[in-house]
């Protein structure tokens, strides 16, 4: 049309064409997995044809990912060494941090709790100005998830609620959904039934004034929330609903039918509907039988036991429950049976036994502070007691340390620990060899001193807490100052670790009643505990 402006067209190239349908595939929260293989395994294929290397990997990368949600975690392991080596040595930041997040699902899965939480870790600390908004919320979503895992509630919490930030910042509102209904799920499973409640108020009235749909899997936390508070009419409302918004298997796994009747069922139980939840278990059964979903039916035979109890037949439910104890001690002999297999083939390769080694290390280490951990610290310190030298522990702790978190924000206190832990191992350079320092958890370190007695001990110590008192702070924590007492005992004869550590714990408490900042001994807690003064 003549006098209509022409608007330019820009050509898009093959390789931007098969980076952006990768894109869609890597920061997906959901999507088909058979779908997502086909697309993955055309894309590797593009790839391979342009000779990107990095495409290349990328869609290998996607490959893996399916493979980790069909639950082939060997071939997935195999896979995956060659692509985080190839990210390492050509310093791929992005797409090793997405091998990282990968790592943590296939140890989630395998049960191994502390190295879930090593590689959502290390994901987090390589995300950077090239990670995507998704990568920049998600993943500290996992890592929360890891936290939880590990029993750290309020380090989960804290991450959480900077997710639930970073959201409403990048304007993800469908992110937050599954945020926060991980948020609510992990309160759930630490028993923390009211906190779960609260999470999973805020998710729904965020749906709510989003006009979104809730997924059915997010309705089944919601239902197994109000079951546990008692609101059995509730759980079974969610739970309908969560059955009627079921699809089928090829999003949300071929068991989670299974699984829903069965929260269902308990939800029916509660109201005293038997016969409805007697229905509801007979057809997860029928699904589990079919598929054999084993996981799922040693939980529905543990619930036949409950339902034929409260059906007053309690001879039906104590055979029902024994047949539960059989089939869940077979599941779980079989389980571990599978998982020692698959971690058998992980580690077949030359690459993957010297990853092994790398995170046997890693699983001795903090992961903030990179110091030795709790696991580390019973190794070697129940060998140096078997030795007969002297030996002094000590413990450290921040001094109102919590005021730090609370007046400026727990990524301060983050890099006080950080800063903390280095100043220890620089004050251990002045000791005997095999001396090393150790974060216990939160505010409080260890230090272990072979070859030290109780005088020469101490002048190391009031070193290491003049040298901590002294550091400039102010940088970093403004007007709040940082300061650590320390409590050290020395082996005796009879010392066992326990003995030793319980001694450095009341010496730690008379420092700070004595006011803080200060060195206490035995020999000092001795005499008397109004005796102790800073060096």
């Amino acid at each position: 049309m003549a006098g209509t402006a022409q608007v330019p067209v820009v050509a898009v190239t093959e390789p931007e064409r098969v980076s952006a349908a990768l894109l869609e595939i890597e920061d997906a929260l959901l999507s088909d997995v058979v779908e997502a293989g086909e697309a993955s395994a055309r894309l590797e294929e593009d790839a391979r044809v342009l000779g990107d290397d990095l495409l290349l990997h990328r869609a290998r990368l996607c490959r893996v990912t399916v493979l980790v949600r069909t639950g082939e975690l060997a071939e997935a392991a195999r896979r995956l060494w060659p692509i985080q080596h190839w990210a390492e040595e050509h310093h791929e930041r992005r797409l090793l941090a997405r091998v990282h997040m990968v790592w943590s699902q296939v140890h989630q899965l395998l049960g191994d709790s502390a190295l879930n939480l090593d590689h959502s870790l290390r994901a987090v600390e390589l995300l950077d100005d090239t990670s995507t908004r998704y990568m920049r919320i998600w993943y500290p979503a996992r890592l929360a998830d890891a936290l939880g895992a590990m029993g750290s509630m309020e380090e989960a919490r804290t991450r959480y609620a900077q997710v639930e930030d970073l959201c409403h910042r990048y304007g993800r509102p469908d992110v937050l959904i599954w945020a926060l209904n991980n948020w609510a799920y992990t309160e759930l499973l630490a028993d923390e039934t009211a906190r779960a409640q609260q999470v999973a108020t805020r998710l729904r009235a965020t749906a709510e004034k989003l006009g979104v749909e809730l997924h059915s899997a997010i309705l089944d936390t919601i239902g197994s929330i109000e079951i546990e508070l008692g609101h059995y009419a509730e759980a079974t409302r969610s739970m309908l609903t969560c059955l009627e918004r079921y699809r089928d298997g090829r999003l949300e796994g071929a068991d989670s039918r299974a699984e829903y009747l069965l929260t269902l069922a308990r939800a029916q139980r509660g109201l005293g509907d038997h016969a409805r939840a007697q229905a509801s278990l007979d057809e997860s059964r029928a699904i589990c039988v079919e598929r054999n979903i084993g996981h799922v039916l040693v939980r529905l035979h543990q619930e036949q036991a409950e339902l034929h109890a409260a059906c007053g037949d309690f001879a039906a439910a104590f055979a029902e429950h024994k047949v539960f104890f059989a089939v869940h001690t077979s599941l779980s002999t079989a389980d571990r049976e599978a998982k020692a297999r698959t971690r058998q083939a992980m580690f077949e390769t030359r690459e993957a036994r010297e990853e092994a080694a790398r995170f046997r290390e890693q699983a001795r280490r903090d992961p903030l502070t990179g110091l030795p951990n709790r696991r580390f610290m019973d190794e070697q310190l129940t060998g140096l007691l078997d030795q007969d030298l002297p030996l002094s522990v000590a413990l450290v702790d921040l001094d109102h340390f919590k005021q730090v978190n609370d007046l400026l924000s727990h990524e301060v206190g983050d890099r006080v620990l950080v800063q903390v832990a280095q100043l220890l191992e620089e004050g251990l350079a002045a000791a005997p060899a095999g001396g090393f320092a150790a974060r216990l958890g939160g505010e409080e370190f260890l230090l272990v001193l072979p070859g030290t007695d109780e005088a020469s001990a101490v002048r190391l110590l009031d070193g290491v807490r003049a040298a901590i008192g002294a550091f400039p702070w102010r940088r970093l924590t403004g007007a709040v100052p940082v300061t650590v007492s320390i409590g050290v005992s020395q082996r005796t004869e009879s010392s066992t670790q326990s003995a030793m550590l319980a001694a450095a714990d009341r010496n730690l408490y008379a420092a700070k009643h004595a006011g803080r900042d200060r060195v206490v001994s035995t020999t000092m807690w001795a005499n008397g505990p109004g005796t102790p003064a800073r060096r």
